[in-house]
C-alpha cells in the first residue's frame, strides 16, 4: 500500500473494533449496550486521542469500559507518533515504508537505522513518562487525598496515560476541576502532555544529542523552531488567560494569586492539546473563548501526540508574512532558508483545516438553532484539532452534528498527517512552464 493509505486504514480498522468492542454489554455499568453512535463516538475520540465525550467516563462506563477506553487511547497515541514518524521519513521520495523510511533532514539522511531506532525512541519515551507521572499521581491521590491505595492506582494510572497521548479523558465526572488548587496533580500532568505533544523529532534529536560529536552540531530548524515557538505559546497563553478571567468569580476571580496563575499555565499548556480542564469552560467570558480558538487551532508539534495546525506550521507562517513585509524574496529564520514547497504546502494545510470547520461549523449550527455559535465553533475546533475541550454541548447535539464530529476527529488526527505526507510525496517535474502573469492581490 501507499504510505499515505496505511495511516487512515489502521485508524478506522481501530476505531472499528474499539466501536464493537464499547458496544458489548460488559463494556456499561447498566449491562446493557451503550448503542452505535456512542461507542463510535467514544472510540473515534479515544483513538485519536482527543477527549470529546457524549457520556460521563467514570458513570457511564463500566471497569471494562474504562479499561477499553484507556488502551484504545494508548494505542491511538502510539499509532499516531510511529505513524507521523515513519511517514515523515517517507516523505521526499515514494518509497514502501516496509522497505526503507528516508527523509532529508538538514544533516543529511536518516537511514532505516536511524529510523529504527526513533520508532524504539517513541515505545521508551511514552511508557516511561507514563510510569513517572502514574507513580507520582498514585502516591498523590493515596497519601495527599486519602484515597484508597489501589483506587488511586488506577486514576493515576489513567490519568498518566491520556496525559501523556494529550487525550484529554478523566475518570472523574468533573473532569480536573476539583483539583484545580493541587499542584502536585496537575505540575506533573503538564509536564506529561508537554513531553508527549512536543514532537518525537525533537525528542530524539534531544536524546542523540548525548553523543559529544552530535552535540557539537547546531539543533536542526525544525526543532528550534518547535522548542522556541512551544515556549512563547506557553507564556503567552498563561498571561492571556490569566488577564482575561482575572476577575471572572466563576473561574479565577476568587482564587489566590498562586493558584490562579498554576490554573492560567495549566490551561494554556492544555488548551492547546491535551482536553483536560481544571476551570469551567462553559464559565469563560467571550476573549477567553477567542483565545482558546486561537491557541486550539494552532496545537502543537510535529509527529507527537498533539494535534491542530502545528507549532511549526503556525510559526513558519509567521516567518512568511515577515519576510514578505521586509521585501524579502526568500523565508529565512534562524540563518536557514526555507523551501517554496514547505511554504505551499503549509499554507495548503491551513486553508483546508480553515475551510472545513468552517463548512462544519456553519451545518451544525443550522441543525441546532437552539445552540450558542460560540460554543459550536468551539465544538469544532476542538473536533478538529483534536484537543478535546468542551463547552459541555456535545452530548446534546444530534445524531446528525455528533457524526459530523467525529469526521472532523478522524479528519483531523489522521488526515492532517497524511495529507502533509501526501503532499510532499506528490512533486513531479514538468517538463514545461507557462508564461507568467501577476495578478492584483489585497
Amino acid at each position: 500500500m501507499h504510505p499515505t493509505r496505511i495511516v487512515p486504514a489502521a485508524f478506522l480498522s481501530a476505531i472499528a473494533i474499539g466501536t464493537v468492542i464499547l458496544m458489548l454489554p460488559i463494556a456499561t455499568r447498566s449491562g446493557d449496550s451503550a448503542g452505535f453512535l456512542t461507542a463510535l463516538f467514544t472510540a473515534t475520540s479515544a483513538i485519536c486521542v482527543t477527549g470529546l465525550i457524549t457520556v460521563d467516563t467514570p458513570t457511564f462506563w463500566s471497569p471494562f469500559g474504562q479499561v477499553a477506553i484507556m488502551l484504545m487511547i494508548k494505542i491511538g497515541g502510539l499509532g499516531i507518533m510511529t505513524a507521523a514518524t515513519l511517514l515523515g521519513l517517507a516523505a521526499g521520495r515514494r518509497l514502501s515504508l516496509s522497505d526503507r523510511a528516508v527523509a532529508l533532514t538538514e544533516h543529511g539522511h536518516l537511514n532505516r537505522a536511524e529510523a529504527i531506532s526513533l520508532v524504539k525512541l517513541v515505545f521508551v519515551v511514552s511508557i516511561s513518562i507514563e510510569a513517572v507521572v502514574a507513580l507520582v499521581l498514585w502516591l498523590r491521590w493515596w497519601l495527599g487525598h486519602g484515597m484508597a491505595a489501589g483506587e488511586a492506582a488506577w486514576h493515576g494510572l489513567f490519568h498518566a496515560i491520556s496525559a501523556f497521548n494529550n487525550a484529554g479523558f478523566s475518570t472523574f465526572s468533573a473532569n480536573l476541576i476539583d483539583w484545580q488548587g493541587d499542584g502536585a496533580i496537575l505540575l506533573p500532568l503538564m509536564a506529561a502532555i508537554v513531553i508527549g505533544g512536543i514532537g518525537f523529532p525533537v525528542l530524539h534529536e534531544v536524546w542523540a544529542r548525548r553523543d559529544p560529536d552530535r552535540r557539537r552540531r547546531p539543533w536542526s530548524l525544525h526543532s528550534r523552531l518547535t522548542l522556541a515557538t512551544t515556549a512563547v505559546l506557553l507564556v503567552a497563553g498563561t498571561l492571556l488567560v490569566l488577564v482575561a478571567e482575572w476577575a471572572n468569580p466563576k473561574t479565577l476571580g476568587e482564587m489566590p494569586f498562586g493558584t490562579a496563575l498554576l490554573n492560567a499555565a495549566f490551561h494554556s499548556v492544555s488548551m492547546r492539546t491535551a482536553g483536560f480542564n481544571a476551570l469551567d469552560i462553559a464559565a469563560f467570558a467571550d476573549p477567553t473563548l477567542s483565545i482558546n480558538y486561537v491557541f486550539m487551532l494552532i496545537g502543537g508539534g510535529s509527529a507527537g501526540t498533539a494535534g491542530g495546525l502545528k507549532v511549526t506550521t503556525f510559526a513558519l507562517l509567521g516567518f512568511v508574512v515577515w519576510s514578505e513585509i521586509r521585501g524579502h524574496a526568500e523565508t529565512t529564520m534562524f540563518g536557514r532558508r526555507v523551501g517554496s514547497a514547505i511554504v505551499r504546502q503549509a499554507l495548503s494545510i491551513v486553508l483546508i483545516a480553515i475551510g472545513l470547520i468552517g463548512m462544519v461549523t456553519l451545518v451544525i449550527d443550522w441543525i441546532e438553532p437552539v445552540i450558542d455559535f460560540r460554543y459550536i465553533l468551539f465544538e469544532t475546533i476542538s473536533a478538529f484539532a483534536t484537543v478535546g475541550l468542551s463547552a459541555g454541548i456535545t452530548a446534546q447535539l444530534s445524531t446528525p452534528s455528533q457524526l459530523l464530529l467525529v469526521l472532523l476527529m478522524f479528519v483531523g488526527r489522521v488526515g492532517t498527517i497524511t495529507f502533509a505526507t501526501a503532499l510532499a510525496l506528490a512533486p513531479r517535474s514538468a517538463h514545461y512552464r507557462y508564461p507568467q502573469e501577476q495578478p492584483i492581490v489585497g
